[in-house]
């Protein structure tokens, strides 16, 4: 009779529910873990949206900023001068004016072999510059009004072929110039945009072989003081520093090391960070200071550790497409890494630069990027987008999706029932929302529609002026829905279509039962 009546007692206190909180999963996008170990704060797939310091939200859109461009935007370049800042799209075989909104113009220069450029800005005494290469056209300068080639007479480089010329870099005051398929550079007079180039060879050098890709200026200190560091990328991920400021002069210019990382993807495989560079690599996105002391022994100082699987994955599937790029975004605390899927569709792998979180962009169409007044531009098929400055996509829906890590509530091993849960979430609209749960390891995406409740203050561009409420904008909402799940883990999943809202995800709460260990 007795160990009857502590079975009942025993199986109702099984059934009793229980109720338990998870975050939101403000760790960000994970694919190095094991989904069975994965911290409960992480997410198995994190699509537009982006984990910040205490929530997710979902992603900024874009709006066209030029139409009607005749074909795919390939490099966007930008001149920058005490003055005045301009952008230039190269498409097809022409290069446009793209600083101010609206439909394109006729062509600035014309007659192009190809639209992939590289391009960078020099302020001499004679004024401020921007030097473009392709490796097929004679080198394109502009002087804040006009454009010339090289060869004009006026501005003249000799030595070498501009047009063999693939990558242009700044470093010590010098125009430095990347030749195409060899392991060779050249560099120009101190100050100076034209004139005799000098070769700096690095065949007898490089003991791996391949070709120069890039080259960056990378600013440590090496125990001399904080000092500029010459850096050639090759073809075969070595990485050979100078220090110096005349590579003539065996007295101002020597070796510092050589060191061997992963291959390098695309000729925009670097960008300065702070004093660093950072690297795409084969091995992930490196940070080079970290990198060259044991990113090959050690992968955890990979900035893309966390995201392995899918920087791996993509790495593989995609290294020959063309539109792999990193882009400090400073105003949003983003950094984006563009991976181009195909030549129509490409996605960003993005960090949150507090955080060191990871999230995923999908609507973005973009095959390169640039920065104008601090703010994030994208070429695409037809048009160039400015990024980050609404929150529709040109007008349409963002969608975003979550799946967050599956957790154990505390009793690993031990079957549970859950029957309601409740997202935590803000907004300043009425986004359409479906949540859901999913249990033992199971994605699927949800089905139930959650109402969010409507701000009780104006909205902007809708509202009537005098007449509504104007207050901070989000609500909050914290509603229970019913949910159906049967397993040992479980974990949110969240759907989003926003257009002209944010929509912010902290925490979301559980009621669930204990069952037995089958």
């Amino acid at each position: 009779m007795q160990n009857a009546a502590a079975r009942r007692i025993e199986k109702a206190q099984r059934r009793a529910s229980t109720g338990h909180s998870l975050p939101g999963p403000y760790g960000g996008w994970n694919s190095r873990d094991s989904w069975a170990d994965m911290p409960a704060g992480d997410a198995v797939e994190l699509i537009n949206w982006v984990p910040q310091t205490s929530d997710i939200v979902v992603r900024n859109g874009y709006s066209k900023h030029v139409t009607g461009m005749p074909a795919r935007t390939d490099s966007l370049m930008v001149y920058d001068s005490a003055s005045a800042s301009k952008m230039f799209a190269a498409a097809g075989t022409a290069f446009y004016d793209a600083t101010s909104t609206g439909a394109v113009g006729a062509a600035v220069v014309s007659s192009l072999t190809n639209a992939r450029w590289q391009s960078q800005n020099i302020t001499t005494a004679g004024g401020s510059f921007m030097l473009c290469v392709n490796g097929e056209d004679k080198l394109r300068g502009y002087n804040g009004s006009t454009w010339w080639a090289d060869g004009d007479g006026t501005h003249d480089i000799t030595g070498v072929d501009t047009a063999s010329i693939s990558n242009i870099a700044l470093h010590a005051h010098r125009i430095w110039l990347i030749t195409e398929d060899s392991l060779k550079a050249w560099y120009l007079p101190t100050d100076s945009i034209a004139g005799a180039a000098t070769a700096f060879d690095l065949s007898s050098v490089a003991m791996l072989g391949g070709y120069l890709v890039a080259m960056g200026t990378w600013t440590i200190d090496a125990g001399y003081g904080v000092d500029d560091m010459a850096v050639f990328i090759t073809s075969q991920g070595e990485i050979i520093v100078y220090r110096g400021t005349d590579p003539s002069s065996a007295s101002t210019w020597g070796k510092v090391g050589q060191w061997h990382l992963g291959s390098p993807i695309g000729r925009r495989c670097f960008v300065k960070w702070g004093g660093d560079l950072l690297l795409i690599t084969f091995d992930g996105l490196v940070p080079l200071a970290q990198g060259l002391q044991s990113s090959r022994l050690d992968p955890r100082v990979n900035l893309t550790d966390k995201i392995r699987g899918a920087m791996t994955a993509a790495t593989k599937r995609y290294p020959n497409n063309y539109g792999w790029q990193i882009v400090d975004y400073p105003k949003g605390s983003l950094l984006f890494l563009n991976v181009p899927v195909s030549t129509s569709a490409q996605e960003q792998y993005v960090m949150h630069t507090t955080t060191r979180s990871w999230c995923r962009f999908k609507g973005y169409s973009a095959s390169c990027w640039a920065l104008l007044n601090d703010e994030p531009y994208f070429g695409a098929s037809d048009f160039i987008g400015q990024a980050w400055n609404t929150n529709a996509d040109a007008g349409g829906d963002i969608t975003a999706s979550a799946v967050q890590a599956f957790s154990y509530f505390g009793s690993r091993g031990i079957t549970k029932r859950w029957t309601m849960m409740r997202p935590v979430l803000q907004s300043n609209g009425t986004p359409t929302v479906l949540a859901g749960i999913n249990t033992d390891f199971n994605t699927v995406a949800p089905t139930s529609s959650l109402n969010v409740a409507a701000p009780t203050s104006g909205t902007w561009g809708t509202s009537v002026w005098g007449t509504a409420k104007w207050g901070s904008g989000l609500t909050s909402t914290q509603t229970w829905q019913g949910v159906t799940g049967v397993g040992k883990c479980a974990g949110p999943t969240l759907e989003a279509a926003v257009n002209g809202q944010s929509l912010h995800w902290t925490a979301t709460d559980f009621i669930y039962e204990n069952g037995g260990l089958l």
